[in-house]
């Protein structure tokens, strides 16, 4: 069973290497104070400190060892915050152990979960910390004294994850728009060209179709003159009424659409026979034709493309292949006249 996203990782891999790191420094405290702090003073402390050192360790071998995704899958992530929270607890009570440099021992899987796991097990970790506080110290002091030190403590423990989770989700956010940034041309809203590439490369070569990929380029006919008789923010305002149209008539779900730039746009239909991709490739210009743009006093513009179809394998190879052999069609539908779908040759 896969753990819902609010208790998993942000990023899974640096989850794993940060709590190997905290699990190896533990592990290095707890065998420091087993030889010659407080948890030597009896066998029992010490097989205690022993066995928790040794359990701390392969939470950090295990971190490292198996594939963070995987970990993060199936919630141990989770699991380790609140292995650790429990065996601080138990590590406290069986040495005997109400210091704070006892309880300090909460404050790792605390301070681990709020960098790098996601609200819901933050607030499970940091909630079970202050359990797992307070019934440790109910064994060990008086119920008055354990309650001052958990409400101190716990406080600490609640105002730091709090602060570390709101600053994980800034950050979460800033690099969300930056990647959105990265793969979205800001004035249509449709992907660019690596990310076409990318799903191109994707289509031909790591999962191909029995039915072929069509790549269809679609070009604004007389844009200079568009941007030279109204100005360049029409000339945009024509470049989203164009991508709108596209989205309307190309099912996002079954292609990618894209803007190599200037006013060219691409739509890449993976799984589609050519003579699919003609049709839906004249669908669009018909579309085009019949939806003129407003113009802001007013007025309306008419616009209209120039459309070139091309296909793998039947009509190039590859990927560089394909783009030629759509350029050329267009190319072709341009010098033909402007206004209508050209095919590559064979």
């Amino acid at each position: 069973m896969r753990l819902p996203t609010t208790f998993r990782a942000r990023e899974p891999r640096t989850a794993a290497r940060s709590g190997a790191v905290i699990a190896l420094v533990c592990a290095v405290v707890l065998s420091v104070s087993t030889v010659f702090g407080p948890n030597s003073v009896s066998s029992t402390t010490r097989t205690a400190s022993w066995v928790g050192a040794g359990l701390v360790g392969l939470l950090g071998v295990a971190a490292v060892s198996i594939r963070p995704r995987t970990l993060d899958r199936y919630g141990a992530f989770l699991g380790i915050g609140v292995g650790a929270v429990l065996l601080t607890a138990s590590l406290n009570v069986a040495t005997d152990d109400p210091s704070a440099a006892g309880q300090a021992f909460f404050a790792f899987p605390v301070l681990w979960a709020a960098s790098h796991l996601r609200r819901g097990a933050v607030v499970a970790v940091t909630t079970l910390a202050v359990a797992g506080d307070l019934v440790a110290l109910s064994f060990l002091l008086p119920l008055e004294d354990a309650l001052f030190d958990v409400v101190f403590f716990g406080s600490v423990l609640v105002v730091i994850a709090a602060m570390l989770d709101r600053a994980g989700a800034v950050q979460a956010a800033l690099v969300a728009a930056l990647q959105q940034q990265a793969t979205v041309d800001a004035l249509t809203g449709l992907v660019n060209r690596r990310v076409l590439d990318e799903a191109l490369r994707h289509a031909l070569d790591r999962a191909p179709r029995p039915e072929g990929t069509a790549l269809v380029l679609v070009d604004v006919d007389s844009f200079k003159q568009i941007n030279d008789r109204h100005g360049h923010p029409v000339g945009d305002d024509a470049l989203v009424h164009l991508a709108d149209l596209v989205r309307r008539h190309v099912r996002a779900g079954d292609a990618v659409l894209s803007r190599l730039g200037g006013d060219e746009l691409a739509v890449l239909l993976p799984g589609c026979p050519a003579e699919v991709a003609t049709q839906r490739a004249g669908e669009l210009l018909e579309a085009v034709r019949s939806t003129p743009m407003t113009l802001p006093d007013g007025a309306l513009l008419a616009l209209s493309v120039s459309v070139g179809v091309a296909h793998a394998p039947q009509h190039a190879s590859g990927m560089r292949g394909l783009y030629a052999a759509a350029d050329a069609a267009l190319y072709r539908a341009k010098n033909g006249g402007r206004g209508r779908v050209e095919v590559a040759a064979a």
